[in-house]
């Protein structure tokens, strides 16, 4: 049962908790009530549609249910603590870049510092550590950070830090959408804030205008399987053939339908978070720095790092598409070597796919005299067919 508090108590009690995610690093702070989300058959029919694609942990019949009722996680739980966390980085480049500019190996904002479940995990636990040190008291709390099963930006559009966007990103009227979310299911009644009610996208669709892949549907969801973050991260086998053109230079997620939104372009600025600005190794990076990372300089340009969830196969996947999308040919030596010498034939298979259309015929014609694996073998001669037919 909630522990029970007088009106001063409470209203103190809360703005210790807003006060201290604020200290921690948090860029804003809102709380809702554990009432279940009003929009959960929308995400039940985007299942049900197939739209997660490979994410089958989404669709488990427990995860549904605890979707559908935060309590079914915490039964004790009297509130939820939504915070925000800015994590544009300084001098980050994507920000209001036109699309297509600058044909590189372009890695998503959230994605260029240190790994964000553990930074802001290790923040939540500090700050229900100071509030059972203020109450004296253990906490019965949940605490996630894209972890966990929550229709999070629903409960963030109810804790009043933002709105659903067309392009799916919670977006802040005072910051735009460049920020993660973290939650803490706690046992203490703390007072709600007011839902943003309002649509502020209006009329604009340019989002769904700039998304090369067209994976933004009208109902505020997105087909995962088409989405260039799903492809470069979620997807551990072979992107499809006819999206490789589609995802561009990205080597890890994407950016682009934050980069063209009118409320990124007008009030998001740099975070002075020191967690997530930009590592060395992602500073310019082009498809060829990733082509060349060996399992030695993956694990040391990479510790900490986001772009890990993808493994060096993945890596080397998406910088081969990057490479062939790229028309570069400053690539084609290190795409010879990886379709030579990789031992995983996803990558292997990716790179005779870039080095088609980079018209690398004789390197094509070499590597088929050499290739045991059936599906590389399969992507040489269609890349042989396209170049010589």
């Amino acid at each position: 049962m909630a522990q029970e508090f007088d009106r001063a108590q409470l209203e103190e009690l809360t703005e210790f908790v807003k006060t201290e995610a604020l200290r921690l690093g948090f860029s804003r702070v809102g709380i809702t009530t554990p009432d279940p989300p009003p929009h959960i058959e929308v995400y039940e029919s985007w299942l049900n549609e197939g739209r997660h694609g490979e994410m089958a942990y989404l669709g488990t019949e427990r995860a549904r249910h605890r979707r559908a009722d935060p309590q079914e996680i915490l039964p004790e739980c009297a509130s939820i603590l939504v915070v925000a966390a800015n994590y544009l980085p300084h001098g980050f480049k994507g920000k209001g870049v036109a699309v297509g500019d600058d044909c590189k190996g372009r890695v998503a904002a959230y994605a260029v510092g240190d790994d964000y479940h553990d930074v802001l995990t290790d923040r939540l636990k500090q700050l229900v550590s100071g509030l059972e040190a203020r109450l004296g008291r253990e906490i019965k709390s949940r605490y996630y950070t894209d972890t966990g099963p929550l229709l999070e930006r629903e409960l963030a559009q109810r804790a009043g830090l933002g709105w659903i966007g067309k392009n799916t990103c919670l977006i802040s009227p005072e910051h735009g959408s460049y920020f993660f979310l973290a939650e803490v299911l706690l046992d203490l009644p703390l007072e709600p804030d007011q839902p943003i009610k309002t649509d502020h996208c209006g009329e604009c669709t340019l989002c769904i205008e700039a998304c090369p892949t067209s994976c933004i549907l009208p109902d505020r969801t997105l087909d995962a399987t088409r989405c260039i973050s799903y492809l470069t991260i979620e997807l551990k086998g072979t992107i499809p053939l006819e999206l490789r053109p589609l995802t561009q230079d990205w080597v890890f997620g994407c950016d682009i339908c934050q980069q063209v939104c009118p409320w990124n372009l007008r009030f998001a600025e740099p975070t002075t978070d020191h967690a997530f600005q930009t590592r060395a190794f992602l500073q310019e990076p082009s498809p060829g720095d990733f082509l060349q990372l060996s399992p030695e300089n993956y694990r040391e340009e990479l510790s900490k790092s986001p772009l890990k969830r993808a493994k060096r196969a993945g890596l080397l996947r998406n910088a081969a598409v990057a490479a062939g999308n790229s028309g570069d040919r400053s690539s084609v030596p290190a795409l010879v070597s990886l379709l030579a010498e990789e031992g995983d034939p996803i990558p292997r298979a990716h790179a005779a796919w870039a080095l088609g259309r980079l018209g690398e015929i004789e390197a094509l014609r070499a590597a088929l005299d050499s290739e045991q694996d059936p599906e590389v073998l399969a992507e040489i001669r269609l890349a042989l067919d396209g170049l010589e037919g």
